[in-house]
């Protein structure tokens, strides 16, 4: 194996159980606290309890995803700085346990964002789908967030009220709570409490909330790197502004700015190819080579994009060049190699599968693109990609 094949595991109450997931060729396991609430301390004993129940399925914790940024030291204010004690503590407490590679995402109130959990594809398979007439609905008419209008044509907008009205009370009801509340260790959010958390970055841009994140490394970077761990941060899903709010982490320029903030290993990237392929303009082969050497975290994944809309595709297909960025993933591991670094091996995922086969015949998947088979299926096709790529290119390396 050359990169390190993980499976995300979102502990005892996942329906997909922990000790099968050595049967889908994985070998670490990327977990989380998330019973434990945004910007509570982990404690070292909470974190080695979840560490035994993953050596002793005989697998790795390789990667936390996430630690939660709480929501106040996004905007700077309140209690930001208890929480960022907090955070800095369960830094150590995860670098004493010996768990180095930290994910984090600085998304103001909302991660994540999809409008239906459970779409249908030709093939009867269901996926993740973002559709910016559903969001608008959302938006304007359910939410009613002052001034959306202004962030929409006015076509956009009479469509969206043609929909809102053929919808009955369940449809608005679903798709409230398919944005809104699918986000283990963040379930039960009302929409007062989306307004609620809304008004507090009025008036915010962008600019504030950069300085906020360089102002969150400066103090948890040497922190990681004390502890021989790494900080690593998603991008922006999806990677534009939603719901009026900042978005700081979505292409290019954004990458340049992370890492000109702090050149420190432990200030890394968690590059998720399917959160930056949902934005045309992004060539995700390229943004990964300029970041190459600071990738701490891989999600390979893929989206089909039009018009703003999209949906996850299979791995191999849809807007990423899959074949060209594996390829240039295991270009870095033989360079990190080179460098006799005892970490150059990156931990992958798939990241979001298709709910297939068995999986549509069971109870809809609380971890909504977490199904046990199109991720295995994602998996292998990676893998396989991989191996292709090293014998043709590589066959002086030992695979």
């Amino acid at each position: 194996m050359f990169m390190e094949p993980t499976f995300r595991w979102y502990g005892p109450e996942d329906p997909v159980p922990l000790k099968f997931i050595p049967q889908t060729g994985a070998t670490g396991i990327v977990t989380s606290l998330h019973y434990i609430p945004y910007g509570i301390l982990w404690t070292q004993d909470a974190i080695i309890e979840r560490k035994k129940m993953v050596e002793a399925a005989g697998m790795t914790w390789s990667v936390v995803e996430s630690l939660p940024v709480h929501e106040d030291i996004k905007i700077a204010s309140g209690s930001y700085k208890r929480y960022l004690d907090q955070y800095k503590q369960s830094i150590r407490h995860l670098g004493a346990c010996g768990i180095k590679t930290i994910t984090y995402n600085f998304m103001p109130v909302l991660d994540w964002i999809r409008t239906d959990l459970h779409h249908e594809l030709s093939d009867g398979s269901r996926v993740l789908y973002f559709n910016q007439i559903e969001f608008a609905v959302f938006e304007l008419f359910i939410l009613g967030r002052k001034g959306a209008e202004k962030d929409y044509s006015a076509e956009t907008v009479a469509k969206a009220e043609e929909m809102f009205r053929d919808m009955n009370d369940h449809q608005r009801f679903v798709l409230t709570r398919s944005i809104i509340d699918n986000f283990p260790g963040f379930k039960g959010v009302t929409l007062v409490d989306i307004r609620n958390m809304l008004a507090k970055y009025e008036n915010f841009p962008a600019e504030r909330l950069r300085e906020n994140l360089a102002m969150f490394l400066e103090e948890v970077v040497p922190v990681a790197e004390e502890w021989g761990c790494r900080m690593v941060i998603h991008p922006d899903d999806p990677p534009r502004s939603i719901l009026g709010l900042p978005r700081i982490f979505s292409n290019m320029d954004d990458i340049k700015s992370l890492l000109a903030i702090s050149d420190s290993p432990a200030n890394g990237i968690c590059f998720c190819a399917g959160s930056f392929s949902a934005r045309e303009d992004n060539n995700v082969v390229e943004m990964f080579k300029a970041c190459a050497h600071r990738v701490g975290f891989l999600h390979l994944r893929s989206t089909q994009v039009q018009n703003g809309d999209f949906f996850e595709a299979p791995h191999l297909e849809g807007r990423v060049d899959m074949y060209e960025l594996v390829k240039a993933v295991c270009e870095e591991q033989l360079r990190r190699k080179a460098e006799g670094r005892d970490d150059w091996r990156i931990p992958f995922r798939p990241d979001h599968g298709a709910d297939i086969m068995d999986d549509l015949l069971k109870q809809p998947n609380p971890n909504p693109g977490y199904g046990g088979l199109g991720r295995m299926r994602g998996l292998a096709a990676i893998r396989g990609l991989e191996m292709g790529i090293m014998r043709s290119l590589h066959p002086e390396v030992e695979y």
